[in-house]
C-alpha cells in the first residue's frame, strides 16, 4: 500500500467532540428531579420530562428561570436560594436516572479504534460533568471535559471559545462536534468546524432548525456520516 493509499484511508477527522446533556446522556430524569424539587420549595407545581426537556441546554440557572417563569416568574431577591437547592438536589442524586443514549459505547470505542481523541463540551459545569462521566465510568474515554465555567464568564456556549479550547487541548486537528441544541451548532460553526445533531436530544423545536450541517437519529449513524462529512 502506498503512503498515498495510506493517507486516503486515513479517517478524515483527528478529534470528536460531544455535547453532554442530550446527546451523550440522557440526564433528563435527574435534571427533572432537581427542578421539581426547586419548585417544590417555591409552592409550586411539579413540571413533567417532556416540559423540563425544553428547558435543558443553557446551564442549570437558564434551566431553572425557564421553569420558574412557567409559574409566574420569581423575584430576583429569591432566585439565587432555589437555585442553590436546585444544585444541591442534583449533585446527590445525578447518576440516579441518568443512562448513554443506544449505540453510544459502541460507536466511542469504533471511533477510539480509528485514532480519534474524543472530548467533551458542555455547559454543565465542569466539576459536575467530570463527576457525572466519572460515575457512569466514561470519563477515561475523554481527553478533556470543558465546562460551562472552565473558561469564565461570558465563554460557554454558543461562544465559540469552548470548542476551540477543546481542540487546543486536544493536540489540534480537523474537529467536528455532536449537540443537541442551538448553543452547539452555533458554537461549532462560530468555531469553523462542522457540526452534527442528534434528533434524540433535548429539542425545543424541530432539530432540522438547528441549522446543524447533518442530523442523525442513531450513534449507529455517526461514523458512517463523519466519513461523508470529512470526504
Amino acid at each position: 500500500m502506498t503512503a498515498d493509499s495510506l493517507t486516503h484511508a486515513r479517517f478524515p477527522f483527528d478529534i470528536v467532540g460531544f455535547d453532554l446533556d442530550g446527546t451523550l446522556l440522557d440526564t433528563s430524569g435527574d435534571l427533572t428531579a432537581a427542578v421539581n424539587h426547586a419548585l417544590g420549595l417555591a409552592g409550586r407545581s411539579p413540571l413533567t420530562i417532556v416540559q423540563v426537556k425544553t428547558m435543558i441546554g443553557g446551564g442549570g440557572a437558564a434551566m431553572l428561570r425557564l421553569a420558574l417563569e412557567q409559574s409566574g416568574g420569581c423575584p430576583p431577591e429569591e432566585f439565587a436560594s432555589y437555585h442553590q437547592e436546585l444544585l444541591t438536589h442534583y449533585d446527590a442524586h445525578i447518576a440516579d436516572l441518568t443512562q448513554p443514549y443506544p449505540g453510544l459505547i459502541e460507536v466511542l470505542d469504533a471511533l477510539a479504534a480509528k485514532g480519534v481523541t474524543l472530548a467533551v463540551a458542555t455547559n454543565k459545569g465542569e466539576g459536575r460533568a467530570v463527576k457525572l462521566l466519572g460515575l457512569m465510568g466514561l470519563l477515561e474515554r475523554f481527553a478533556c471535559v470543558i465546562g460551562g465555567d472552565t473558561l469564565g464568564p461570558g465563554n460557554a456556549k454558543p461562544s465559540p471559545a469552548p470548542i476551540i479550547e477543546m481542540i487546543a487541548r486536544c493536540g489540534g486537528g480537523r474537529a467536528a462536534f455532536v449537540g443537541d441544541s442551538v448553543f452547539d451548532v452555533a458554537a461549532a460553526k462560530a468555531a469553523g468546524i462542522p457540526a452534527i445533531a442528534v434528533s434524540f436530544g433535548f429539542l425545543n423545536g424541530p432539530v432540522e432548525a438547528l441549522g446543524a450541517d447533518v442530523v442523525i437519529d442513531h450513534y449507529d449513524e455517526l461514523l458512517s456520516t463523519l466519513a461523508r462529512l470529512g470526504g
